[in-house]
């Protein structure tokens, strides 16, 4: 469930203590990148595999212990001196996630404030994920130097995830640096990062499954149980098959929470809601609200907690950026951010379809919010047991 008790916004991510921004410089630093913090303080390994499960939150992934015995295993091994969560940036969604897991900076820094973000050069908004809109360079976007880009001197670094990602937008702005391995099997995948890891390095490992299914059933479906299901499985194959002591991490970049149908709701058909706001973006549980010059956001904010209650969290611009929730911003990017932003703290979800198309009020899974179902993620580590490198782990080819 919810924060229902809570009557405050939840404190801002913990950036440079113990976040998603701090998970890759730290990987990387384990794996001889020791120009890179390691924040987490990952013990030093010659391989470090991260497994990064996009929508695999710690609250569901404890809810669901039962089904998943190889990482329930690792949860009640402890004794790592790791965290056994993390926290995701904000707003806790997979543009703004991957994007601080990719260059160790909160979303202040990097820019990539949510899913829809204002372009303030166009005056428009332009998406984040796989509708990147074309007059965006990915670069100048996001042109803080990624932990690849970083590490790469230093130690090999690789991608393995599904072919399509190689080239997009998304991994060009945030995760551009490594060699990039992909193939349209589970088991292809698999198999690569064995066979990347015969020899010493670092591979990052995206798997969407998960996220996939609770959009489109929600997290307590079935499809979803499954998809966490098929990632128990891709651990148990990677802890047999890797060379002997390779370091394993894994964890998500954001959590979810389930909308019942009524709790899906067009704002843009509420004329106090949008009075006055000239752009809106960002995702469902968490709204960028962009006002008209002159306009006063406590008039916006009013009427939001008028009509919601309890049921949202309301802050406005200034003290969004004062309290920490992007981490510290720099001075491009603050247009990006709405002059009020809207949380949902029960299981609602907000879409404007004078912009979005009235499908994506089908998606029964959400994030985007603070709950503790989505900011909390886990981090899980082992060593592998499997074979010693060199020796027949690995299939001596690599998968396309």
């Amino acid at each position: 469930m919810t924060d229902a008790t809570t009557t405050a916004p939840p404190q801002a991510p913990a950036y440079g203590r113990r976040s998603i921004a701090d998970l890759l410089s730290s990987a990387a630093s384990a794996a001889g990148a020791t120009t890179l913090p390691n924040t987490l303080k990952i013990p030093t390994a010659s391989r470090v595999c991260l497994v990064l499960v996009d929508g695999m939150g710690a609250q569901v992934l404890k809810r669901y212990a039962a089904h998943v015995p190889f990482m329930r295993s690792l949860v009640q091994a402890g004794g790592s001196g790791l965290p056994v969560r993390l926290d995701a940036a904000f707003p806790t969604t997979t543009a703004s996630s991957l994007a601080s897991l990719g260059t160790g900076a909160a979303p202040g820094q990097h820019g990539m404030v949510g899913y829809d973000v204002l372009d303030p050069d166009q005056g428009k908004v332009v998406n984040q994920l796989g509708n990147w809109d074309a007059r965006v360079d990915p670069e100048r976007w996001q042109p803080l130097p990624t932990v690849f880009e970083q590490a790469s001197s230093q130690v090999p670094v690789h991608t393995v995830s599904i072919p399509r990602f190689a080239s997009s937008a998304m991994t060009t702005a945030a995760l551009r640096g490594t060699e990039f391995h992909g193939s349209g099997t589970l088991a292809g995948r698999i198999g690569a990062a064995v066979d990347i890891l015969q020899k010493p390095g670092l591979v990052y490992f995206y798997l969407n499954d998960v996220d996939k299914a609770g959009h489109k059933y929600g997290v307590d479906s079935p499809e979803f149980l499954a998809a966490l299901e098929e990632v128990d499985f891709t651990l148990r194959q990677l802890a047999a098959r890797l060379p002997l002591d390779t370091r394993v991490l894994v964890s998500a970049d954001h959590g979810m929470v389930d909308v019942p149908r009524s709790g899906r709701i067009d704002f843009s058909a509420v004329p106090e809601l949008i009075e006055g706001v000239r752009h809106t973006a960002g995702e469902p549980r968490m709204l960028h609200l962009h006002l008209e010059e002159g306009r006063d956001p406590a008039v916006l904010r009013e009427a939001w907690e008028s009509r919601f209650g309890d049921r949202i969290w309301v802050l406005e611009k200034e003290q969004a950026v004062r309290d920490g929730y992007f981490g510290p911003v720099r001075d491009e990017v603050l247009p990006r951010i709405g002059d009020v932003l809207i949380l949902a703290r029960e299981q609602v979800a907000f879409f404007d379809l004078r912009r979005v198309r009235r499908e994506a009020m089908e998606m029964i899974g959400q994030h985007g919010s603070l709950t503790k179902a989505e900011r909390e993620v886990p981090l899980l580590s082992f060593l592998a047991t499997g074979p010693k490198a060199g020796s027949r782990g690995g299939t001596g080819r690599r998968r396309s």
